[in-house]
């Protein structure tokens, strides 16, 4: 069986904790091909960012034709996209594939609170969310998208992830264009190593997608990756560090 060939458009992480580093480690732990379009290059350790530099958008456009071009792809994970100019492109560019499942995290803050998302490309975001499969944004970032109501306005589903609540247990909500399709509830993990979740998720579940799996069985293996990643975090940095690659799913999900 060939193997599920997912594309990243995201900026590098230069700590590898998050990013490009974080989607590609993913990506192979479960057993898909990664190929990246790299959006902005930061300087970033565990403790924060220390600066951006965006990549063009003719540079960001060039790496997804060629990538697409040669190789294909059978799903698409989108991150910090790195301008408004560059969301726009991206989102057109992707118009054209059919039947390619994309799943798209609305990055704009990172763990450490650094900005990585100015106004207009926020708004840019309408046009990734109008052709994502699935949009999975923490908690204020859905807020600053306007709610969960975004899954009718842009007939996608939505991924509430839970992980910047209160309390003991996590709670992250699946929603469809017409309301609530599920939720899953876990045990909140006290580490404070929680650097490239968002990134880790969203691409573990591009990989399912691209593997052929359902929207919901994807999200839950790529949710049960995550959290094993983040009990065998290695504690690296003074701030939030990243998080282990459990190696029971490489062996597990390459089969």
């Amino acid at each position: 069986m060939r193997i599920a060939r997912i594309l990243i458009i995201a900026g590098s992480d230069s700590g590898g904790g998050a990013g490009i580093q974080a989607d590609i480690k993913a990506v192979t732990m479960l057993g898909g091909h990664a190929m990246t379009a790299i959006t902005a290059i930061t300087a970033q350790n565990t403790l924060g960012v220390q600066g951006v530099h965006p990549i063009p958008t003719d540079m960001v456009l060039a790496q997804m034709h060629s990538c697409i071009s040669d190789i294909g792809v059978d799903a698409v994970k989108i991150g910090m996209i790195g301008s408004a100019d560059t969301a726009m492109a991206v989102a057109e560019l992707l118009t054209g594939l059919s039947d390619v499942p994309i799943v798209f995290d609305p990055v704009m803050v990172a763990t450490s609170g650094s900005v990585l998302a100015d106004a207009a490309t926020i708004a840019a975001f309408e046009k990734l969310m109008a052709i994502a499969t699935l949009v999975t944004p923490n908690i204020p970032e859905l807020a600053a998208l306007g709610g969960e109501g975004i899954a009718a306005r842009f007939g996608t589903h939505v991924l509430a992830k839970g992980g910047h609540g209160v309390g003991a247990l996590l709670v992250d909500r699946l929603v469809g264009p017409e309301g609530l399709v599920t939720d899953w509830t876990d045990p909140r993990i006290d580490t404070p190593h929680t650097h490239g979740t968002g990134c880790t998720l969203a691409s573990g579940i591009a990989t399912g997608l691209g593997q052929g799996m359902a929207l919901g069985a994807a999200i839950a293996r790529a949710r049960a990756y995550v959290r094993a990643a983040l009990t065998i975090a290695p504690g690296l940095g003074g701030g939030h560090g990243p998080m282990g690659a459990p190696p029971e799913f490489l062996a597990h999900f390459h089969a």
